[in-house]
């Protein structure tokens, strides 16, 4: 494998240590984040002033010269694949999809291709300076198989490092529109007697409950009093169905970001979603509560109804607000029409 040798000289007042002021001052046209400068030092590949440098504390002074042995980005085993993209935003930094119901994210032992990182490999091609050392898309977060909506991809490095920083502070913007059974109420007593369970000013549903790996299956997730990962998620009704209410279309907000969260959430508190039959159970609705066609079209709903509608973010070079909104998929906004009557 090639690579590229990148030269500087470190500027005024430096930061102490090598990994720092070399996050500083290497050129930004090099598109190296901080995470990748600590790996290539520990590869041997940075040179201080003509000597081999392994340590990322090492002292820097204002003149020192700098030599980076960059390895050309290595293309990966992942092969590329024409699939069809629905692409709401892109720049040589980020490409923002509108993904589709049965398309997985990454490739996985039950789905080796046809994934969105495939369809990615194919679309974005010499685009992908390299993540990691790699030629592949920057996965910062990811929604399920059977998930409609927007998500955010890195390009190059230095957005994937600026992403995922974000997403792990929790400074995105992340709302879900979800059509689940029941309609979550503040008056409804049995709500205020489930664990983690609070409402907020405008009756907003406050679900603050740990989750972690099931016991006896480790594909699904499940909410646990102790251990498993601080989780919050945030639900407002915005319409409700029937008479009396039997469903609602609601607006789910994100503050953490766990595998199944809005989905485990919602069955923990009794409103599990429809069409997830692996959360929701087998529950129906009332047909006679409902307008013709309404509870037959629910009860055969192929997937959970749940859409990732809303995505915002600071872009992670130019600083810009960026925020994106994906109208509901066919299948959801047929299941509202007949809900509705």
């Amino acid at each position: 494998m090639g690579a590229a040798l990148l030269q500087f000289t470190i500027a005024a007042d430096p930061p102490p240590r090598l990994d720092k002021a070399l996050s500083r001052d290497a050129p930004a046209d090099a598109d190296l984040s901080r995470t990748r400068l600590m790996r290539l030092i520990a590869d041997g590949a940075v040179r201080l002033n003509d000597v081999a440098v392994t340590d990322p504390k090492a002292r820097v002074a204002e003149g020192d010269h700098i030599a980076i042995m960059i390895p050309v980005a290595a293309a990966i085993a992942t092969v590329a694949q024409e699939i069809a993209l629905n692409v709401v935003y892109e720049d040589a930094e980020l490409i923002v999809i509108d993904k589709p119901a049965g398309l997985v994210v990454h490739p996985a032992p039950g789905s080796p291709d046809r994934t969105l990182v495939n369809a990615l490999l194919y679309h974005c091609g010499d685009s992908l300076s390299g993540i990691g050392g790699e030629r592949r898309p920057g996965i910062v977060h990811r929604i399920d198989k059977d998930t409609t909506g927007l998500l955010v991809v890195a390009k190059t490095d230095r957005a994937h490092h600026g992403l995922a920083a974000q997403f792990e502070a929790h400074a995105t913007e992340r709302a879900y529109l979800a059509i689940c059974h029941g309609v979550p109420d503040a008056a409804d007593p049995r709500l205020r007697g489930v664990p983690g369970v609070s409402f907020e000013a405008g009756g907003v549903l406050k679900i603050n409950a740990r989750l972690a790996r099931h016991k006896s299956d480790r594909q699904r997730q499940a909410v646990v009093m102790a251990g498993g990962r601080h989780a919050v998620t945030r639900a407002r009704v915005l319409e409700g169905f029937g008479m009396p209410p039997c469903a609602a279309l609601l607006e789910c907000r994100l503050e953490t970001g766990r595998t199944h969260q809005i989905r485990v959430h919602l069955a923990h508190v009794g409103h599990g979603l429809i069409g997830d039959t692996v959360y929701g159970g087998r529950r129906k609705l009332p047909a006679r509560a409902l307008p013709p066609g309404a509870p037959e079209l629910a009860d055969g709903f192929p997937r959970q109804a749940l859409h990732a509608a809303v995505l915002g973010f600071q872009h992670p070079v130019t600083g810009a607000a960026l925020r994106f909104e994906a109208p509901l998929p066919a299948d959801m906004a047929d299941l509202l029409t007949r809900l509705r009557g």
